[in-house]
C-alpha cells in the first residue's frame, strides 16, 4: 500500500509556489512503498534529466507564461513513466496520484507522459496557453 510523506511533500510544493524563491519545480518519487520529495531546482533541464526510462515520479513544475506586459506564473503537475516501468507499476500511478493531488493542489493543467520528447519545455508551454486564460501575445489564429 503506497503512502505519501505529505509534510515533506507540502514543504517542496510551498517552494515552488513562493514567489520569492527561484525554485521552479520538486519531484516527488517512489522510495518503497513511499512517495517522498526527490529533489528540486531552478533549472527545467535538471527536472528533464531525472525523467528517464525506469523512473516512475510526479514533478510540480512552474512556468513563466506571458510577455513583457504580463508575466505570471502557471503551474503544472507532470506524471512521468520511463519505457521501461512495468505494467503493475504503470497501474498503480494513477491511484497514488490521487495521493499526490492531496498536496498538489493547485496547477493549471495535468500532464502524463513517457517520451522525453514531451517534455520539451515550449510543448507545455503551448498545452498551457491552450488551458485558458489571458492571451496577450500577437494572435496568429
Amino acid at each position: 500500500m503506497t503512502q505519501i510523506d505529505k509534510e515533506a511533500c507540502r514543504e517542496a510544493y510551498n517552494q515552488v509556489r513562493d514567489d520569492s524563491t527561484d525554485v521552479t519545480w520538486a519531484v516527488f518519487k517512489y522510495e518503497g512503498t513511499m512517495i517522498v520529495p526527490a529533489g528540486q531546482g531552478s533549472d527545467y533541464e535538471d527536472f528533464k534529466r531525472l525523467c528517464t526510462d525506469d523512473a516512475r515520479l510526479f514533478g510540480f513544475v512552474r512556468i513563466t507564461m506571458g510577455d513583457a506586459m504580463s508575466k505570471r506564473a502557471k503551474f503544472t503537475l507532470i506524471t512521468w513513466i520511463g519505457e521501461s516501468i512495468s505494467g503493475l507499476q504503470r497501474a498503480k500511478i494513477s491511484t497514488d496520484k490521487a495521493m499526490v493531488k492531496e498536496v498538489v493542489q493547485n496547477f493549471a493543467k495535468e500532464f502524463m507522459f513517457s517520451d522525453p520528447r514531451e517534455l520539451d519545455e515550449d510543448n507545455i508551454r503551448t498545452e498551457l496557453k491552450k488551458a485558458g486564460g489571458a492571451n496577450y501575445d500577437a494572435q496568429t489564429e
